[in-house]
Formats: structure tokens, sequence, C-alpha cells
């Protein structure tokens, strides 16, 4: 593949990534806020799984502004050295010379996987997209109960025949 083909296709897929990623975190983190229910169950953990996507979106956002901007060659580093992590042999020299901002970024990405067990991101996994299609609940509130009458033990007495 062609080195502009390569930049292109990686800053449209890490652009569209970055958007969704983003959604991932804004949205959540509006309900904990605003939300009382949502707000109320709510802890140090749920918050550290919203923060750490968004140090890893920031994390992978300005390598794709800044550096890859100005030609940095990612195929021969960073690419190489990921490949490398699932054939388990990783080129630790070859990170070692990457910018520092890539070599961040897949720690933080790492510590996301580290809190997933003990947070909510099960969902990530178990999106209840059938919600999108399913149809309208309607709840229907009951009649207010008429006071029984005194001295009936709570119990209002019923005529044979006629509705109530």
């Amino acid at each position: 593949m062609a080195e502009h083909a390569y930049r292109l296709l990686s800053a449209i897929g890490g652009t569209v990534a970055a958007l969704v990623m983003l959604l991932g975190v804004v949205i959540p983190a509006f309900r904990r806020t605003a939300v009382p229910r949502v707000q109320a169950t709510t802890g140090p953990v749920d918050w550290a799984a919203l923060v750490l996507p968004a140090i890893v979106l920031v994390l992978g956002i300005i390598p794709t502004m800044g550096v890859n901007h100005f030609g940095y060659g990612y195929r021969q580093s960073v690419a190489l050295w990921f490949r490398g992590l699932s054939a388990e042999n990783p080129g630790v020299a070859v990170i070692c010379h990457a910018p520092l901002i890539h070599r961040i970024h897949a720690p933080a990405a790492w510590a996301i996987l580290a809190v997933w067990p003990l947070a909510r991101l099960v969902h990530a996994w178990s999106v209840p997209l059938w919600y999108l299609w399913r149809p309208y609940v309607l709840y229907r509130g009951r009649a207010p109960a008429h006071p029984a009458g005194p001295g009936t033990g709570g119990h209002r007495r019923r005529r044979i025949g006629v509705r109530h």
C-alpha cells in the first residue's frame, strides 16, 4: 500500500474511532453527572472507567493531528511493535525510538483493560441495540381509590350488580 494511501486510511480510521470513543465518554459522563439515580450509584471505579478512555482519546488524537501530520514513519516503528505483540515477539528496541506520545498511548489503553473487570465496561460488548426498535411501552396509572366508609375496617361494601 502506498504511503499516502496508508496515511489517509489511518487518519480516516483514527478520526472515526475518535468520534465513536468521544461519544462513548461524553454520553456516560453526562448521565453520571445529570441523572440523580445514576449519580447516586456512581463510584470511583466508574469515574476511572470514564477518565481512562478520555486520556487514551487525547493521547490518540495528538499524534494524529501533530506527529503524523509532519510525516512520522508509523509503519516502521509502532506498527512493527504492535504486530510483534500478537506474535509474542515485540520489538522493544523499535518502540523505544518512537515519539513519547506513542509510547504513552499504548500503556494508557492497557490501563483500561486493567479496570475493565471492575467497572461497567462490559456494556461495550453487550450494547442493547434492540432498544432502538422495541415498541413504545405505555405505563398506565391506576384510578385513584375512593376512601373506605367509616366502620368498614378499610373495606368497601360491595353491592351486588353495581360496579364501583
